[in-house]
């Protein structure tokens, strides 16, 4: 059994894959408290790796997204082989201070402060900025490097650190500005 937040079929706001259309599988709990977050982890429904996959497959695409809070204290190899047995590309959002289950697709790192990152394989970065020095992100063993602004009130200030660091891209939660969940 699984603590789900919620699951929901929308597209991707953010990072590499903005304006994909994507189920999200949301988990409750993160081993992190960052301010910002967007998850009630006190909600949540305890699923069956069954439920969760009925319910993804209601929806049209095949590309799932699991996040959180904290998805990697939720998910293991067995739920990361059901997904792909049931036709899905799995994407992972996660804080990278946990080791993941083998096979899963694409891997959006979000590091945060207070939190260690051990994953030695991520996709992209996707860093928050709220004005911190983001070189160490930099050597961290990704191929694509997104900075988001925390909120709307940083942008000009995010956009500036780029130009600073060319290898970052600008992600904005396109998601929010669109009016979608």
């Amino acid at each position: 059994m699984r603590k789900i937040n919620e699951i929901f079929y929308s597209l991707q706001g953010e990072g590499f894959h903005t304006g994909t259309p994507a189920v999200f599988v949301r988990f409750s709990g993160c081993n992190l408290k960052c301010p910002f977050c967007d998850t009630q982890h006190e909600n949540g429904t305890m699923m069956s790796d069954e439920q969760i996959v009925q319910q993804i497959l209601q929806y049209p695409s095949r590309t799932v997204i699991l996040t959180g809070g904290e998805p990697s204290l939720w998910i293991d190899d067995a739920f990361i082989c059901r997904l792909h047995e049931a036709g899905l590309y799995v994407c992972i959002e996660t804080n990278g201070t946990r080791a993941l289950p083998e096979g899963i697709d694409w891997v959006t790192c979000s590091p945060k402060d207070g939190g260690e990152v051990v994953l030695t394989r991520m996709d992209e970065v996707k860093v928050v900025f709220q004005g911190q020095d983001i070189t160490a992100y930099e050597q961290m063993p990704a191929r694509h490097f997104f900075l988001q602004p925390c909120s709307c009130q940083n942008t000009s200030e995010t956009v500036e650190c780029i130009l600073q660091h060319p290898k970052w891209r600008l992600s904005l939660q396109t998601h929010k500005y669109i009016g979608i969940a």
